[in-house]
């Protein structure tokens, strides 16, 4: 009896069960880890994506489906099956949404609507993307799944990919999103710096104008109203969008604002970030299809980039030397991670160079055109 005990603890460790595939996973996990703590990328999002990832390369069941045995008898599923259904049923990315709202100040954008159009041109990696996917063989609703990393907005991709049943590709979808999100800082500045001269990163712009409590208000009704009417496929996402916002701008609902983008927000992170994470075993992820949505999501991420800073070099030329090109890179809708990086390239060139009030016009104007693109293609594949 008491060997056999032994024997049974000791094919109960995973150290039985784990294979080559596993440990390469573990070690993406630790380098992970080692990103979001010793440099601090994105730490909120890296850290509980390379903890579930960690955790379902060394225990698969902790996301295992429920299943019913032979004898008829149901079995729960792993605890993280449970947080990924949210993911699924699109039900976390749109709360994301809405804690990002109630964090979002769009006084930027209203002070200066030109930084729609730099939001809009920066979504042209989603598209460039989406080509090259079919072309690499995905057929339509996997490519759009794929394409909408370009747009630097990990919620938005896991949303589009429940809308477009194309689950199977969640996992690496998501992962590859997040990464390109916290690598911002190293991927976009050698783009800019390429797309620009040093005389475009030197130029001033002029102080943003102050922007009235009655227009805070109004954007987010208003926005609502504009695009949920053309394309009311992005209300899960819009809409929550600006329901946070305006929690935030009408002042009389502080504690569903604080809720909203603190302990809510948190909450729904952690959930996220674990789920997403766990999609990660070996044999889902170490495949030539993950090594194409990896290497496709960073062309939509540069070209998204170099999109925003070709118009921003188009609107420098047109307004005589006003806008300085850098701000149509943080089109991407990293936020606010993306109008830091302007910032910073800005000030690498001219100290005294302040860019990131007028970064933050594209940039939340990014994020709301990262979710009519993947309106659009819901549209484009008929999904309600």
């Amino acid at each position: 009896m008491i060997l056999t005990t032994l024997s049974n603890l000791i094919h109960q460790t995973a150290f039985f069960n784990i294979t080559w595939g596993n440990f390469v996973m573990i070690a993406v996990a630790f380098l992970f880890l080692y990103l979001a703590i010793k440099h601090d990328f994105e730490p909120l999002l890296l850290v509980p994506i390379a903890f579930g990832m960690l955790l379902v390369n060394i225990y698969p069941d902790i996301i295992a489906a429920p299943t019913v045995d032979a004898a008829g008898i149901s079995h729960a599923g792993g605890l993280l099956y449970y947080f990924y259904t949210l993911d699924e049923w699109s039900i976390l990315p749109s709360l994301i949404f809405m804690g990002v709202g109630a964090m979002t100040d769009f006084g930027p954008l209203i002070a200066n609507p030109i930084s729609f159009l730099m939001g809009a041109a920066a979504q042209l990696g989603i598209y460039v993307a989406y080509f090259l996917a079919i072309l690499m063989g995905f057929n339509g609703k996997a490519a759009a799944a794929i394409s909408i990393i370009g747009g630097a907005d990990g919620p938005t991709s896991i949303f589009l990919c429940g809308k477009l049943g194309q689950t199977a590709l969640m996992g690496p979808i998501a992962v590859a999103a997040y990464s390109y999100m916290s690598l911002v800082p190293i991927i976009q500045p050698p783009i800019m710096k390429l797309c620009t001269t040093e005389k475009e990163r030197k130029i001033k712009m002029a102080q943003l104008r102050p922007v009235s409590k009655l227009e805070k208000i109004l954007f987010p009704i208003i926005i609502t109203v504009v695009v949920c009417l053309i394309l009311p496929t992005t209300a899960p996402l819009v809409g929550m969008l600006m329901l946070g916002n305006l929690f935030r701008e009408s002042g009389v609902v502080k504690q569903l604002t604080e809720t909203a983008s603190n302990a809510l927000m948190y909450i729904v992170v952690i959930l996220l970030g674990t789920s997403v994470g766990a999609t990660t075993s070996a044999e889902a992820f170490l495949n030539v299809t993950t090594l194409k949505i990896v290497a496709l999501g960073l062309v939509a991420f540069m070209f998204g980039t170099f999109g925003g800073v070709m118009l921003g070099k188009l609107l420098c030329v047109v307004t005589h030397g006003k806008i300085n090109p850098l701000i149509g890179s943080a089109g991407v809708s990293a936020v606010p991670m993306a109008a830091r990086v302007s910032q910073k390239v800005g000030a690498e060139a001219d100290p005294t160079n302040f860019l990131l009030m007028n970064a933050m016009g594209p940039n939340v104007a990014g994020v709301i055109g990262t979710a009519v693109a993947a309106g659009t293609f819901m549209a484009v594949f008929g999904v309600k």
